[in-house]
């Protein structure tokens, strides 16, 4: 079968907190985001594997405390005076600011001046900061002196639910039976959902196919498509 062309059309990803499932794997973090309010010192690092959830929980944050969020590499651009007084702000791959001097200058100095107003700071990585390569000995210690909250592997309900997302963020539908099956045969890690499901979509645009079982285990063991 001839196959089509695919063109990589950006996603919008349901970022709310209606959104977001809540199974065992998660729900002890998503409680700590909640009561933010009660955060030791008022602040908080959120730690999680690539395609956990960071995100997402990072936008519910912010819309629930009215926060601004800045990525860790724009941080040595940013107006750091001006970011502290923004109140509350989230700073996504904290952990990616190690080694970075400039980065770790402006962690270090945002830090401080918006817990000095009062604000309060939520922090995503992918390891806990203990485990962070910093060479600035203060920013280590800040850092290390933060509550942390941690997005363990997902359990089968929070893979399913994930799976359910992620076709769902690409307007796809599936049927029923597709998401125990995927979630049977899998690797069993958000970061190996998201790449199934974007294979998925591929294989079927590329070849005029409906998604279901048969593609999917093409898919699963790397078979050659038939037509």
């Amino acid at each position: 079968m001839a196959e089509q062309l695919v063109f990589d059309l950006p996603l919008r990803a349901a970022r709310g907190r209606e959104d977001f499932f809540v199974s065992p794997a998660n729900a002890l973090a998503v409680a700590q985001i909640e009561r933010w309010g009660d955060w030791p010192q008022r602040k908080l690092v959120l730690v999680g594997p690539a395609g956990a959830g960071k995100t997402h929980l990072t936008h519910v944050w912010a819309g629930l405390a009215g926060a601004t969020i800045i990525a860790a590499s724009a941080l040595p651009g940013a107006d750091i005076s001006a970011l502290s007084r923004c109140g509350a702000v989230a700073v996504e791959d904290a952990d990616r600011t190690a080694g970075d001097t400039a980065a770790e200058q402006a962690l270090f100095h945002l830090h401080n001046l918006l817990l000095a107003e009062g604000g309060t700071l939520f922090l995503t990585a992918r390891i806990a900061p203990r485990l962070w390569p910093l060479a600035l000995p203060d920013l280590k210690s800040r850092m290390e002196a933060t509550a942390t909250a941690t997005l363990e592997p997902p359990d089968d309900m929070l893979l399913s639910a994930l799976l359910v997302k992620l076709f769902t963020d690409r307007q796809l539908a599936v049927p029923p039976g597709l998401i125990p099956y995927l979630v049977g045969r899998m690797e069993r890690s958000f970061a190996a959902a998201q790449a199934l499901v974007t294979a998925l979509d591929a294989r079927a645009l590329a070849t005029g196919r409906k998604i279901g079982e048969r593609l999917a285990a093409e898919v699963l063991d790397n078979r050659p498509t038939r037509g």
